[in-house]
């Protein structure tokens, strides 16, 4: 449908006229000023609460300003949203939100707290003084064209070449000097993760596991003990802290939910009253969204579950309500089946990307935003032996899957029985030669967090990995 608006537009014309169902619309985000994450975040919950629902989203992507040089660095995403209004009136909305949240344009296409465009509307084409549809910067920028590419890369823009789709106008791009990469957001203490970036640091993750019947380390970590241990991880170089009250081992019993909750939440506490870990990330194990809640109220700052919602079905809608960074890890049953779910006929690579995207899509339908994701191949996790080995060998491909580009990974290799089994070490705690194998070859591979026991030694094999690496 063409639209060729006047200056006064009737209001069949000017797209004012009400039509029955629900229209399908792509936004653009932008944002330069203050806490760009937030801001975009924020103008993403207003068009939720006046009906302009937000179903899927672009990851972010940290972009050089264009036009206007002399301004700080830009974050750039886009958005599905289901609406019932047409064009113009979209357009008023979206402009409300932007004066609610404080924009105040100084100079054209310089800096702005948020910025909130029509990128497409259906199929339809509008031609008006206060709107243009497609937007006519699409074909040339980059940072619309990735996120896009993300959405809908199979989609034209343009009804007179149908046949030139999104990726195509992204892969006819020049090269850029400095590529994009995406951000997710850990912590406001916490540096982004930028999960394409060549010369990013990998973060450590420190295992704080406060259940008596964890495979490596049940029932070390007392009361008495743990503030020397937090003291030892942080002088090893831990960003985050990771804590565990329900065991994921083979076998193990399961506890109730307030027994996991009196477990984890004092830890939480402990991280948030010592000046040495008050800035430090904390993320809470666990795959039941009660303890996920009561721990966020507390002071978390990720949810990490092993069953990417699998195991509680309420899980993903409380990440999506809580709209924190989660990490969703591959699995298959439960601790006590998965070891016999180990069959994959079709490659473990292609299956583990395969049931990934099921898991990111279910997620991204509850409401969590892409850019607050992060993956875990999950090591151990309904793998055995050489299955692991192959996902370390072809940890890039996994990164590089199509549909799970730009999102940053989570590698936990720490003393699992694969290491065990190659090295000849039996106990899980004499493992540590083993791990920093798996460690130096995850780094290499692209993970952008390791999860370890031993954070002493894994934070100086991450530092030389770097070094070697991410230079």
């Amino acid at each position: 449908m063409n639209r060729q608006f006047s200056s006064t537009p009737s209001k069949e014309a000017c797209g004012c006229a009400q039509r029955q169902g629900k229209r399908t619309a792509y936004i653009a985000l932008g944002s330069n000023l203050g806490d760009r994450i937030s801001m975009i975040e924020w103008a993403c919950r207003e068009m939720d609460s006046r009906g302009i629902r937000v179903k899927r989203t672009s990851g972010l992507w940290e972009t050089e300003p264009m036009y206007v040089l002399d301004q700080d660095r830009f974050v750039n995403g886009a958005c599905e949203v289901e609406t019932d209004l047409e064009p113009l009136p979209l357009l008023d909305q979206l402009q409300d939100i932007e004066n609610f949240m404080g924009r105040r344009k100084v100079i054209d296409k310089g800096p702005r707290n948020i910025d909130l465009d029509i990128l497409l509307y259906e199929n339809e084409k509008v031609d008006h003084e206060r709107l243009k549809i497609p937007h006519i910067g699409i074909p040339e920028r980059e940072f619309v064209l990735r996120p896009l590419a993300e959405l809908i890369p199979h989609k034209s823009i343009d009804s007179s070449k149908p046949w030139k789709l999104i990726q195509d106008y992204l892969n006819e791009l020049p090269p850029a000097s400095d590529p994009l990469s995406t951000l997710t957001p850990i912590c406001a203490s916490v540096n982004p993760l930028n999960a394409l970036k060549a010369t990013r640091k990998t973060q450590v993750m420190a295992i704080l596991n406060i259940t008596p019947d964890s495979f490596s380390d049940g029932g070390i970590h007392t009361p008495d003990s743990l503030r020397d241990t937090i003291m030892a991880y942080v002088r090893g170089g831990a960003t985050i802290f990771d804590i565990g009250g329900q065991s994921t081992a083979p076998g193990t019993l399961e506890v109730s939910a307030q027994e996991e909750m009196d477990r984890v939440l004092p830890v939480i506490e402990l991280l948030r009253s010592l000046p040495e870990t008050r800035d430090a990330a904390i993320s809470v194990d666990t795959y039941r969204a009660s303890v996920a809640d009561a721990a966020v109220k507390a002071g978390a700052d990720i949810i990490n579950d092993v069953s990417a919602g699998l195991m509680d079905s309420d899980m993903l809608p409380t990440m999506a309500r809580l709209g924190k960074t989660v990490c969703l890890m591959h699995m298959r049953g439960n601790p006590s089946v998965m070891s016999k779910l180990n069959d994959y006929p079709d490659g473990i690579i292609p299956t583990i990307a395969r049931e990934l995207l099921e898991r990111v899509a279910a997620a991204e339908a509850a409401g969590v935003r892409r850019w607050r994701i992060i993956l875990d191949p999950g090591l151990g996790f309904a793998k055995v032996g050489e299955q692991n080995l192959q996902i370390l060998r072809h940890f890039d491909e996994l990164r590089s899957w199509p549909g799970l580009e730009g999102l940053p990974w989570l590698v936990g290799s720490s003393r699992k029985s694969f290491i065990g089994k190659v090295t000849g070490v039996p106990k899980p705690m004499d493992r540590v030669f083993g791990t920093a194998a798996t460690v130096a070859a995850a780094v290499q591979g692209g993970a952008d967090i390791v999860r370890v026991h031993d954070v002493v030694e894994m934070g100086q094999v991450v530092k030389m990995a770097d070094a070697i690496w991410r230079y």
